[in-house]
C-alpha cells in the first residue's frame, strides 16, 4: 500500500494493514475471524500458557494462510494482524536502487564500527527460511527469500567503484544467509497452506529449490567489474544447502575467501542441535572436507572458523563437553564463543523462560545461573590457562575426570598452569576490592562517611589500625619504671 493510498486516513482506518498490531477499546467487538491466545494474564502466570501462545504465534508466520492473532489483556483485546506479504523484486530493486549516500548520518560525531564492517557490503537478499529458534530474522523478515535482481545489484556494484574511498573490496556480498538467494519453493499451491516452521529441518524439503546458478552468476559478474579488486563472502552460510552444488563450493573456496570462513555449525550434541533447528555435526564435518579438498586443488591455504553457542536450551555439561573433545580432535581453537543470549519473539527464548518446548511440551533442561553458564563457556575455551578450574569443576560435576590428565586425549592437565593460579589470584583481588567485572558503578572512590569498626570489616583482610597523635606517639617513647629518671 502506498502512501497516497493512506492519505487522509486516520489510524482506526489502518486497521486492516498487514502486518500491524492494535489495541482496541473496552467497548469495542474484537473480529471474528481472529485466532484467540491465552490471556495476558494467563501466559504471565503460567509458563505453558506461555510456551503454547508462542507455538500459535509461530504457526501464523505464513503470510498466505496466517490468521489474524486476538490475546485479551483484562477487559481490553489486542488484535495482531497476518504478516505482510512478501517484497517482489521490482520493489525490491526500487528499494535498493534510491540514491543513498551510503554514509553514517552527520549526527554522529566518533567512529561506527558497525558502519566500518558493513560500509563495503552488497545486501542481495532479505528473509530466510531456516528457522534457527534462536534467530529472530523470520519473525522481521519472513520466511520467504525476497530477492534482487542480477541487474540491481550489479548497479550498486558499479556506483561503488565510482566511490574515491572505495578500496576495490566488497567485505560481503549476501544477506541473512550467503547462499538462498532466489531460492523458492517449486509449489506455490503447496507454499500457499504450508505451515512447516523451516524449510530445511529436520531435512530440507523436497520442494525447496536449491539451485545455486543464478548466485554463482551473480557472484562471477560482480568480481569481474571493473574496479572491484575482490568480493569476499561473509554473510553465514547455510552448509547443508552448499554441499548441493560443487560448482558453488567451488566459486566460492577459489574466488570469495579472504583466507577464513566463517561458518556457524553452533553446537555438536543431536538434541542441543534439535532444539536449534540446525542440521546434525555430520553436515559440517563433510562441509570442511570439501572445503579443505577445493582449497588445496586451487593451491591455497585456508581455513574454516566454526562458530558455536553455549548455554543453549537443551546443552547442559554433557554436551558442552563433547564439543569440547570435538574441538581439541580436530585442532579448532575459537578466539570468539558466544553464550545464548534470550532474543524477544524467538522460540529459543520461550524454552528459556519456561523450561517447555513450545512444539513438544517436553522439559528443556536450561542453564540459566550464571556459574553454570561460565562453566559451559570456560569449555569451548578449554585451552585457554584462564578458564583451567571452571573447566576442571566442570569435568569433575559431569563425572569427567577421565579428561583431566597429561595424554592427548586430556581437555587439561591435572596441575593448574601457572597463568590459571596467577588468573585466579587476580580474579580473587578484583572481587575483594569490589570491581569485578559484574559490579555496576561510576568507578569513583567514595569518601567513607563514618568511621570502620574494630568488629566490623574494612577495606583489607584486617581493620586499619587507627591513626596516632603526635602526643601519644611521645607518650609510647618515653621510658617508663624506677630508672625514668635516671
Amino acid at each position: 500500500m502506498c502512501s497516497s493510498d493512506l492519505a487522509g486516513q486516520s489510524v482506526r482506518d489502518l486497521r486492516d494493514t498487514r502486518g500491524v498490531a492494535y489495541a482496541m477499546g473496552a467497548s469495542e467487538t474484537p473480529p471474528d475471524d481472529a485466532l484467540l491466545l491465552p490471556s495476558f494474564e494467563q501466559v504471565r502466570d503460567d509458563k505453558w500458557s506461555f510456551a503454547e501462545a508462542t507455538k500459535m504465534i509461530h504457526n501464523e508466520t505464513n503470510p498466505y494462510n496466517a490468521r489474524r492473532l486476538l490475546q485479551w489483556h483484562a477487559r481490553q483485546a489486542i488484535v495482531a494482524n497476518p504478516p505482510a506479504l512478501p517484497v517482489s523484486q521490482a520493489d525490491m530493486d526500487r528499494i535498493y536502487g534510491l540514491p543513498y549516500t551510503r554514509r553514517p548520518h552527520p549526527i554522529y560525531s566518533e567512529p561506527i564500527p558497525a558502519y566500518t564492517m558493513i560500509k563495503d557490503s552488497v545486501t542481495i537478499m532479505r528473509g530466510c527460511f531456516g528457522g534457527c529458534t534462536f534467530c529472530s530474522i523470520t519473525a522481521h523478515q519472513g520466511r520467504i527469500i525476497q530477492s534482487r535482481s542480477k541487474e540491481s545489484v550489479l548497479s550498486e556494484v558499479r556506483e561503488m567503484t565510482r566511490d574515491k574511498d572505495f578500496s576495490g573490496v566488497i567485505s560481503d556480498i549476501g544477506g541473512p544467509t550467503a547462499n538462498m538467494y532466489q531460492m523458492q519453493c517449486l509449489r506455490p499451491e503447496v507454499e500457499a497452506v504450508c505451515r512447516r516452521q523451516s524449510c530445511v529441518h529436520p531435512k530440507i524439503c523436497k520442494l525447496l529449490g536449491t539451485d545455486h546458478g543464478p548466485l554463482i552468476q551473480l557472484m562471477k559478474e560482480a568480481r569481474e567489474t571493473p574496479g572491484i579488486k575482490k568480493v569476499f563472502v561473509a554473510s553465514g552460510i547455510r552448509m547443508d544447502l552448499a554441499r548441493r552444488s560443487p560448482e558453488y563450493m567451488r566459486e566460492l573456496v577459489r574466488h570469495h575467501v579472504g583466507g577464513r570462513l566463517k561458518v556457524a555449525p553452533e553446537h555438536t550434541d543431536p538434541l542441543v542441535l534439535d532444539k536449534m533447528r540446525k542440521p546434525s555435526n555430520d553436515d559440517f564435518e563433510k562441509f570442511t572436507d570439501i572445503f579443505n579438498a577445493e582449497s588445496a586443488k586451487a593451491g591455497k591455504k585456508q581455513y574454516i572458523v566454526p562458530y558455536f553457542i553455549a548455554s543453549h536450551p537443551g546443552s547442559d555439561l554433557n554436551a558442552m563437553i563433547d564439543l569440547a573433545v570435538f574441538l581439541k580432535r580436530n585442532g579448532y581453537r575459537p578466539d570468539q564463543v558466544q553464550d545464548f543470549i534470550p532474543a524477544p519473539f524467538d522460540v529459543a527464548t520461550a524454552m528459556f523462560y519456561t523450561g517447555i518446548d513450545p512444539f513438544t511440551k517436553k522439559p528443556v533442561h536450561v542453564a540459566k545461573a550464571l556459574r553454570d553458564r561460565k562453566l559451559q563457556r570456560a569449555l569451548m575455551q578449554f585451552f585457554k590457562p584462564a578458564n583451567y578450574f571452571e573447566v576442571r569443576e566442570a569435568l569433575r560435576q559431569a563425572g569427567r575426570t577421565d579428561l583431566i590428565g597429561n595424554d592427548c586425549e586430556s581437555l587439561i592437565p591435572p596441575t593448574p598452569p601457572r597463568e590459571a593460579l596467577e588468573a585466579r589470584r587476580k580474579d580473587a583481588n578484583a572481587r575483594f576490592r569490589g570491581d569485578y567485572v559484574h559490579t555496576i558503578g561510576d568507578g569513583k572512590q567514595k569518601k567513607r562517611t563514618r568511621k570502620e569498626s574494630r568488629h566490623e570489616p574494612g577495606n583489607s583482610y584486617r581493620p586499619k589500625p587507627k591513626p596516632t597523635s603526635p602526643s601519644a606517639q611521645r607518650r609510647k617513647k618515653k621510658p617508663r619504671g624506677p630508672s625514668a629518671g635516671a
